[in-house]
């Protein structure tokens, strides 16, 4: 059995929901404040829409990223609380080389997403971003994002750098409208920040 769909909403909850930082994902190039150039997707073509969503669960951090020197973002569907996402409407093939490019892997194959169409969760590997999840459906296409297979009480809590931080908080005004002090409040209170930011620290870090 294979994937039947054409169509995806890639639900992005980190820095992807950042424009610029998605734009880099799918045409290629370094994204800004990156040192990595990201290779690109092979239909480089811009969304065909994006919305603003919520997901039931909890954005959390944990594992060192090379790049960003601090915690990652991951998703946990079964934690507490809603978690703000921006949701782009792909093809396949786009989400398979999207999900690709965060596992560090060369893009070119399309997933076979049967199982976490039909199950709700896919695992490709053991690694960061390399569990698939289906966070529920929305005219006729699958919502689907990746992230780590542990959860948010399982990994190590690791802070997030304040550069880290300033992506989320720019994908967050562009996609939901949040105010700086609304934004503060969210990211300084997850798992994984709430251990060294707070929302007075995290507003300082983004006006800076």
């Amino acid at each position: 059995m294979t994937t039947t769909f054409d169509a995806v909403w890639y639900a992005a909850y980190g820095s992807n929901m950042h424009g610029s930082r998605l734009r880099s994902y799918l045409a290629g190039g370094t994204p800004e404040g990156s040192s990595r150039a990201m290779i690109g997707c092979r239909d480089p073509s811009p969304p065909r829409r994006w919305m603003p969503i919520m997901l039931p669960g909890v954005l959390f951090f944990a594992t060192e990223s090379v790049l960003w020197t601090g915690g990652r973002a991951f998703y946990d569907p079964d934690g507490p609380g809603e978690t703000p996402a921006r949701a782009y409407l792909l093809t396949v093939g786009q989400f398979s080389d999207i999900v690709a490019q965060e596992m560090y892997r060369d893009p070119g194959a399309d997933l076979d997403l049967t199982t976490v169409a039909t199950e709700g969760r896919q695992q490709l590997g053991p690694g960061r971003y390399e569990t698939l999840v289906r966070a529920g459906e929305f005219e006729g296409h699958p919502i689907l994002t990746c992230t780590a297979a542990s959860a948010y009480d399982a990994l190590p809590g690791v802070t997030p750098s304040a550069r880290y931080l300033r992506h989320l908080a720019a994908g967050l005004y562009e996609s939901h409208g949040w105010t700086t002090a609304s934004i503060a409040e969210y990211l300084a209170t997850r798992p994984g920040a709430q251990e060294q930011w707070t929302p007075e620290s995290v507003a300082a870090a983004l006006a800076g």
